[in-house]
Order: C-alpha cells, then sequence, then structure tokens
C-alpha cells in the first residue's frame, strides 16, 4: 500500500545580497572608487614608482573592499568594530551593579540601551507590563504549553502550521505594529522529574521484564534529558497604534487597556493553532524569568518571589565575541540562512532537542505593512533588474545566485497578492555554560545541529551584549 498523503514542507528565500554596482555594497563600491583615484593619478605621474609609494594606501583601501573577516567584508565589520572599541576604551562594555545607588522606581535593573525600560503593573489582569520610552513599546509576555509536534500526523501537523500563520496574519493586518518574539528555552536536567516520580511511584518489582527495560532506560536517558520552556512576547508599537489608543483611553493608561485587547485576541488565535496559554507573566514570574537568563543556577522556588527593580544581572564583562555575566558565559549565533530546500515544518527538531546544553532559540517576527511591503519589493526589482544590465553591459557572466533571489522576490510579491501578510523575522541563538571552554565546546555543538537542520549560523561579533538582551530575555526588542 503507498501513502499518498502530501506532506506540507516549507522553504525560505535566500538572504538578500544586493549591491550598488554588481553586487557590490556602497561601502565597498566607495573603498574601490577611493584606491583608483589614488592609484591612477599617482601612475600618470611617477609611473611605477608612484603606484610603489602610494601601495600603503590603495592597497588598504582594496583589501578592505575585498578581504573577509567574520564572512563579511572588512570595509562593512568597519563600523561594528570601531563602535566596539570605543565602548571598550570608555568602559561601556562593563556593568557592575551598584546596590547602594538603587535604580528609580519601575525602572529594570538591565545594562544597556534596556536600562532605559519600565514596568507597570496591570491591574485587570494582574500582567507586568514593559514600557520603553525610547522605542516606544508597551511589552508582555506569556507561557505557552503545546503538545508533541513531531508525533502528529502530517494532516493534523499542517492544520497547526496554518493556524499559527493565521496567527501572524492576524497581527500583521491590525495595523499596530504588534512585533512577536518566541522563545524556546532548552535547559539541562538529570533526570530527577522522572526518577523522582518511579521513586515515589513506581511498582518495584525486578522480576518483571517492563521493570527492568524502563529502570535500564531511565539510566541511559535520564542523564541526558532537558526541560524545555515556551514564551511568547508580543511588543505594541504606540507610533502605530496611536488611533486605537486613543479610542481606548489617552496616554499610557489608554495604551494598556488596548494592549488588554491585543492580549485577548491573541490568545483566542493561539487556540485556534492548539497553542494553550499557560498564562501571561506577572511581576515575580517575570522577574525571575530575567534572573535566571542572567544567573543560571538561580532557582525561584528556593528564594522570595523577585521583584522586576533587582532582577538584573550584577556583573557584565563584554568581550569581542562572548559575554560574562555573573557566574556563566555566554555567547550569541545569528541565523544568517534557513532551509532553501524543501523541509518538514519541524526542521529544527536537531536543533531545539539538543541535549546537554543550555541555550535559547529566539525568533522575532515583526510583520511589515503592505504598503511599505509593495515599495520593498518594487525597488529590489528595480535593482535585481539594473544589475543584470549592468552584468550584461561588460560581458560578465550572471550569477545564478542573483536569479534565485530575483525569483524568491516574485514569490514574495505573489504572496502579497494573494492575500497572506508579509513579515520580517530574525533568528538568534544564546547559548550559555559555566566556563570559557564549555562554552566554546557547546558553540561549535549547536553550529553542528543547525546545519543538521538546514540552517548556517554566524556569531555576532562586537555586539554580544545588545544581542544577548535581544535573544535571551522575553523582551521583544527590535532587532537591526
Amino acid at each position: 500500500m503507498i501513502d499518498t498523503t502530501s506532506h506540507l514542507t516549507v522553504r525560505f528565500a535566500r538572504l538578500p545580497r544586493r549591491g550598488l554596482l554588481l553586487g557590490l555594497s556602497a561601502s565597498r563600491v566607495a573603498c574601490i572608487a577611493l584606491a583608483a583615484l589614488v592609484l591612477i593619478p599617482a601612475m600618470f605621474i611617477a609611473s611605477t614608482f608612484g603606484a610603489i609609494v602610494t601601495a600603503p594606501l590603495w592597497g588598504v583601501l582594496v583589501a578592505l573592499a575585498f578581504v573577509r573577516t567574520g564572512g563579511r567584508p572588512a570595509i562593512e565589520a568597519l563600523p561594528t568594530s570601531a563602535h566596539f572599541g570605543l565602548r571598550r576604551a570608555t568602559g561601556q562594555t562593563k556593568y557592575r551593579a551598584r546596590p547602594a545607588k538603587p535604580r528609580p522606581a519601575g525602572s529594570l535593573a538591565l545594562p544597556g540601551d534596556a536600562a532605559a525600560m519600565r514596568f507597570l503593573i496591570d491591574e485587570t489582569s494582574s500582567t507586568a507590563v514593559l514600557h520603553d520610552p525610547h522605542a516606544q513599546t508597551l511589552t508582555v509576555a506569556a507561557v505557552v504549553s503545546h503538545p508533541a509536534y513531531v508525533l502528529l500526523a502530517p494532516e493534523e501537523q499542517a492544520r497547526r502550521v496554518h493556524g499559527w500563520g493565521r496567527t501572524l496574519a492576524s497581527l500583521a493586518h491590525t495595523g499596530t505594529g504588534t512585533r512577536v518574539q518566541v522563545l524556546e528555552i532548552s535547559l539541562p536536567d538529570a533526570g530527577r522529574g522522572i526518577t523522582g516520580w518511579w521513586d515515589t511511584h513506581g511498582v518495584r518489582s525486578p522480576d518483571q521484564w517492563a521493570v527492568r527495560e524502563y529502570e535500564a532506560l531511565m539510566k541511559t536517558a535520564a542523564p541526558a534529558a532537558s526541560t524545555h520552556r515556551t514564551l511568547i512576547a508580543i511588543s505594541l508599537d504606540l507610533h502605530a497604534a496611536r488611533g486605537h489608543i486613543r479610542q481606548a483611553g489617552r496616554g499610557l493608561a489608554g495604551a494598556v487597556a488596548f494592549l488588554r485587547q491585543e492580549m485577548t485576541s491573541f490568545e483566542a488565535s493561539l487556540r485556534a493553532a492548539d497553542l494553550r496559554l499557560v498564562t501571561w507573566l506577572g511581576e515575580a514570574d517575570l522577574a525571575a524569568t530575567l534572573r535566571q537568563a542572567y544567573e543560571p543556577g538561580f532557582d525561584k522556588e528556593r528564594f522570595v518571589p523577585c521583584r522586576l527593580e533587582s532582577a538584573g544581572p550584577m556583573a557584565i564583562d563584554e568581550q569581542w565575541d562572548h559575554l560574562r555575566h555573573d557566574n556563566a558565559h555566554s555567547a550569541v549565533l545569528w541565523i544568517n540562512e534557513w532551509p532553501r530546500i524543501d523541509a518538514p515544518p519541524f526542521f529544527l527538531h536537531a536543533l531545539v532537542f539538543q541535549a546537554g546544553i543550555r541555550k535559547t532559540i529566539s525568533i522575532t517576527a515583526e510583520p511589515v505593512p503592505a504598503d511599505e511591503a509593495i515599495r520593498e519589493i518594487r525597488k529590489a526589482k528595480v535593482e535585481y533588474a539594473t544589475e543584470a544590465a549592468q552584468t550584461a553591459r561588460i560581458g560578465a557572466l550572471a550569477d545564478l545566485s542573483d536569479s534565485v533571489e530575483a525569483g524568491d522576490v516574485l514569490d514574495r510579491e505573489r504572496a502579497l497578492i494573494a492575500g497572506h501578510a508579509d513579515i520580517r523575522f530574525t533568528g538568534l541563538i544564546a547559548v550559555t555554560a559555566a566556563t570559557r571552554e564549555a562554552l566554546e565546546a557547546a558553540v561549535a555543538e549547536v553550529s553542528r545541529a543547525a546545519i543538521q537542520s538546514g540552517c548556517e549560523t554566524r556569531r555576532l561579533y562586537g555586539q554580544q551584549a545588545r544581542a544577548f538582551i535581544a535573544a535571551a530575555p522575553p523582551l521583544a526588542r527590535r532587532v537591526n
């Protein structure tokens, strides 16, 4: 008997690599032009001797344009390097909490640009609401439970995927600029929950075959077990939703009231995808989540309820390629390429269920308004057509990757015309370990698991602290 069931597959577009001229970015074109402006007059004036004398200058410019560092041309990585060097020279890569000087009431004890965030408690739902006065956003987080997706039938998997797609589409069509962050937190577990339950409720009878096999299974599988927790944070753009806020009431109170409506509709849309929203995080739960992100050994059950004023880290030292905070080391990876061939919806299974590593997989989805998406598509089509004409004019061979990217743009336009929402998403992976050596080993294993999932990862250099804020805690920060 042949199974004719059609399995749902997904495929992602390539990361666009459009340039100003022949695939070269504006900064690379500027470096090449400056090198030519130095080299050509020198050769006209002093021939070969002039080229040799000016070689240090034009040679550096050419190297900046073509030498790659960290997977990027040196000239494109230069702003990040300069910014990191400036922050390090001014002492901004180190953070120390000052218990003798408490922070103002209602503010979060977080480092960097997240220090401006404030919080308030919604009296109606007892939910902790985070307010970013600089980005003009309101953010709430929730705990979500879901069944084992991989074990479901293909038809049920497709139904739930379409349900989650409708959830994102409903957020996009509201026009409120609501951003969604999905966090999958994986914590190494010694299997105490499994073995403890068996010790308490198990019927110990060594004569029974099933008992012997179950105990043997626990001895091998329990030490490699992991605890998984799924959080979803939604962030409301106060500027984009100002019309709705005005109808619900002016000021921050009106914004919270409209956010409460968005929370209710979001919870209803999750039920359509068979995702159960367990609870919206209150102050104690959100504070414990922030504390656990920076202090892996923190156990909220053993301490008094946390408060958001003191839920931040005690110390942070940011390095070029990793971050040291409290009693752990962390590194953040960016998922720069997603599967470009047909893959099942659970293609991240190997990465999510990788045992023995503490990690947080963060996917931030931001809806793009239809008019803005159309403008981006038209601009991309013009750029690809112009680049193809320039390539043909100079007689260069066309690159197949360019035609594939142009086809991805057309697919995006067809989906938008068909009524689908356009989503801009970013994937980050925060890996945490007790020592630097253990961190490097964990990062290598996570990179291999990402390759098995059809993804490519890149370590973020010079911006680890900012990336960790965007990846580890449920703050739904904008990712640039």
